[in-house]
C-alpha cells in the first residue's frame, strides 16, 4: 500500500496533463520514467518524479464545489498560466511527492492546477504540512493536511473546468482501487487456503472438512469474479482511445466496479482471517494488516454513495453508457439459465425511472453482479460460473460466506485458486 498509492496517482495524472501540452512536455518525460528518484530536490534535477493529489477540504469533503482555496493570476489568466494559491486541503495523499494536482477557486469557478514542491529557481514552494493523519490502516502510505501559503501553481485545462479536467485522473485511480481490492482479496484467499491445506484439526486437514470447503469455495468465487471484472475494466481503459464503445462502457462500469469490488473486499478479508482462527487475529499474521487496509479503497476516490451517484450521472449525461454496458452483459445470454433470468430482472429494474437516487445502491449491485456473471459464464470453467450464478444471481445461498449449495463442486473451485507451492 505504501507504494501503490503514489504509483497510481503518478500514472493516472497522464491524461489530465495531456490536456495542457506545455506542462505535458515539461513533466511527462519524468512521470513516465522507469526509475524512482527519492531525492528531495527540484523536479528538473530528478530522473523520475511522483505526483500526488490534494482535492478535498474540511468543510466539503467530496463536495469540492464548496472549496474555499483561492487562486489569483500572477499575470495573464487561463490555461497554462501561473497563479498564486492560498488555502488548505484536509486530505493530501502521498505528501512526499514532487508535484500535485489540486483544485482552487478563480473568478470563473473551480479550476485545476499543477502545484510543484519546488519553485523554478530551486527554493521550496508554499506547500506546508499541517500534520500527518493517524489512520486506522494504510499506515505505510502518508496522508496529510496541508496549507498553501502564496504557493505557485500553473493552471491545467480551462479556467472554471477543474472537475472535468481532473476527472480523468480520478477515473484511473478508481480503476486501481478496484484492482487493489481484487488483489487484497486474492492475498487473503491465498493465506486462508494455504493454511487450510496444511492445518489439521479433528483428524483431517481443514481443507478436507466439508464446511470449510464450502467457505473457501465461496471466497474463491468472490475473488475470481472481482478479478475478472477488474481486468475487463482495464481492457476497456486500454481500448477506449480507439473505441468509443469502450469509452462509454468504462464511463459507467468503472463506478459500478469500484463500488462493488471494494465493498466485497472487506467481507472477504474478514472471512479469510477467521479461517485461520486465533492465528489470523495476531499481528504475526498478515491478515490483521489486510483487515485494517481493506475499507480504504471503498473510501478513496469517492465512497460508495459517490460512486452510485456517479453511475446515475453517467447514464443521464453520457449517451450510450448504459447500452454499451448492457451489450457487455448480454454477451453471455444463453450460457446459464440463472444468468438469463437475472439479466431480465436487471433490465426491468433499469426501466423503472422512479426514485433512482434511493435505489442507486441496489442498481449498482445488480449491474456489478450481472457484469461478473457475464464474464464468468463466458470465460470461467462451468463449475465456477454455475456456482456463481446459482449463489449470487439465483439466490441459492445465504448472507454469509460458506452457504453455497451442497452439490457445488467445491474441490475444483478451490484447487483452481489455491496457491501451488
Amino acid at each position: 500500500e505504501g507504494a501503490s498509492c503514489p504509483l497510481t496517482m503518478t500514472f493516472a495524472v497522464v491524461p489530465s496533463l495531456r490536456l495542457q501540452p506545455g506542462l505535458a512536455a515539461e513533466w511527462l518525460p519524468r512521470v513516465l520514467a522507469n526509475e524512482y528518484d527519492p531525492r528531495f530536490v527540484p523536479a528538473s534535477q530528478k530522473r523520475g518524479v511522483l505526483f500526488g493529489m490534494a482535492l478535498t477540504e474540511r468543510q466539503g469533503g467530496s463536495d469540492v464545489q464548496t472549496n474555499t482555496t483561492r487562486a489569483v493570476p500572477l499575470g495573464k489568466s487561463g490555461a497554462g498560466e501561473e497563479y498564486e494559491i492560498n488555502g488548505h486541503k484536509w486530505f493530501c495523499s502521498a505528501p512526499m511527492c514532487d508535484a500535485f494536482l489540486t483544485l482552487a477557486q478563480t473568478e470563473k469557478g473551480l479550476s485545476c492546477f499543477l502545484l510543484p514542491r519546488f519553485l523554478p529557481e530551486g527554493s521550496r514552494n508554499g506547500f506546508h504540512l499541517e500534520r500527518l493523519k493517524d489512520k486506522m490502516g494504510n499506515r505505510s502510505n502518508a496522508s496529510s493536511e496541508v496549507e498553501f501559503r502564496n504557493a505557485l501553481a500553473r493552471m491545467v485545462g480551462d479556467e472554471g473546468r477543474g472537475v472535468p479536467t481532473i476527472i480523468e485522473m480520478v477515473r484511473h485511480t478508481r480503476l486501481d482501487c478496484a484492482f487493489g481490492s481484487a488483489a487484497t482479496m486474492r492475498r487473503a484467499l491465498a493465506e486462508a487456503s494455504h493454511h487450510a491445506a496444511h492445518r489439521r484439526a479433528f483428524g483431517k486437514r481443514l481443507l478436507e472438512q466439508p464446511l470449510m470447503r464450502n467457505v473457501l469455495a465461496d471466497l474463491c468465487l468472490e475473488t475470481e469474479a472481482a478479478t475478472a471484472l477488474a481486468l475487463r475494466l482495464a481492457r476497456g481503459f486500454d481500448e477506449s482511445p480507439q473505441d468509443e464503445g469502450q469509452r462509454l462502457f468504462t464511463r459507467l462500469a468503472t463506478a459500478v466496479g469500484k463500488y462493488w469490488i471494494t465493498r466485497r473486499c472487506i467481507a472477504v478479508v474478514a472471512e479469510a482471517l477467521e479461517c485461520l482462527g486465533g492465528n489470523g487475529y495476531v499481528e504475526e499474521s498478515p491478515l490483521p494488516r489486510l483487515y485494517r487496509d481493506a475499507p480504504l479503497n471503498s473510501i478513496w476516490e469517492g465512497s460508495g454513495n459517490v460512486q452510485c451517484l456517479e453511475m446515475l450521472r453517467a447514464v443521464s449525461k453520457d449517451a450510450g453508457t448504459l447500452e454499451m454496458t448492457l451489450q457487455e452483459i448480454r454477451g453471455a445470454r444463453g450460457g446459464n439459465l440463472h444468468f438469463d433470468n437475472f439479466a431480465d430482472r436487471l433490465e426491468r429494474e433499469l426501466a423503472d425511472s422512479d426514485h433512482l437516487e434511493e435505489r442507486a445502491r441496489r442498481l449498482a449491485e445488480l449491474l456489478a453482479l450481472a457484469l461478473q456473471g457475464s464474464l464468468l459464464v463466458r470465460h470461467a470453467p462451468p463449475e465456477v460460473s454455475d456456482a456463481f450464478c446459482a449463489s449470487r444471481l439465483a439466490g441459492d445461498a445465504g448472507l454469509v460466506f460458506g452457504t453455497l449449495p451442497a452439490d457445488t463442486d467445491f474441490d475444483r473451485i478451490i484447487e483452481r485458486s489455491r496457491p501451488q507451492l
